[in-house]
């Protein structure tokens, strides 16, 4: 009888530890994702892709919720308060910082091209539009306009890259992913019965 009851309390006691594991295995990405520390993207700001909209990035701080969404700034400069301690959310976010700013120089070279080939219209006293000057100048515009294309492609995901190793960085310091077994199976026991095998590996 004493056995019985000792079997009993011990199937009871693996039926409510496998139950805890199950729960921690399959809850714990929803609660890494949701995790006060990390940092969301605007929806809208989140689905860029390659090529995408070029302007700034709306986010929400650690610790905030709702619609108080602020800007990243024209390089980043705002998020990068929230990644410092994570070298590749940092590296990640100096590459953004990169793109904007030959973005910035692209801008500047079209800018000033244009207004070279203006100039030149009247700048011998008659009308212009294709000297040797103005040719200069508007190869150099259009280098620019191509330049843009490659600079604008990868961009966005420089950013999107910064926040997801913040993120995944706030996930890997919770507890859970190290209590979450690295398989799950069936197997038998000697006496036939099924018995769930759980399988950890270091971390």
């Amino acid at each position: 009888m004493h056995k019985n009851i000792r079997l009993a309390t011990t199937k009871w006691w693996l039926r409510n530890v496998t139950i805890i594991l199950l729960s921690v295995s399959l809850l714990s990405p929803a609660l890494a994702q949701h995790t006060p520390s990390s940092i969301q993207l605007l929806p809208e700001d989140a689905e860029r892709g390659l090529n995408g909209p070029q302007h700034n990035f709306d986010f929400l701080a650690p610790g905030t919720s709702g619609n108080n969404y602020k800007s990243a700034g024209f390089f980043g400069q705002n998020l990068r308060p929230y990644l410092v301690g994570n070298p590749e959310a940092l590296a990640h976010l100096n590459d953004y910082r990169r793109q904007k700013t030959l973005f910035l120089i692209d801008r500047l070279v079209a800018v000033g091209t244009f207004g070279l080939y203006g100039q030149q219209i009247l700048g011998n006293g008659e009308r212009q539009y294709f000297n040797t000057t103005q040719q200069a100048a508007i190869g150099l515009f259009a280098a620019s306009v191509l330049a843009t294309t490659f600079i604008n492609r990868n961009t966005n995901s420089h950013l999107k890259r910064a926040v997801m190793a913040h993120n995944t960085g706030i996930a890997h310091h919770s507890p859970w992913p190290r209590l979450r077994p690295t398989t799950m199976g069936l197997a038998a026991s000697p006496t036939g019965q099924p018995l769930l095998a759980l399988r950890w590996a270091l971390r």
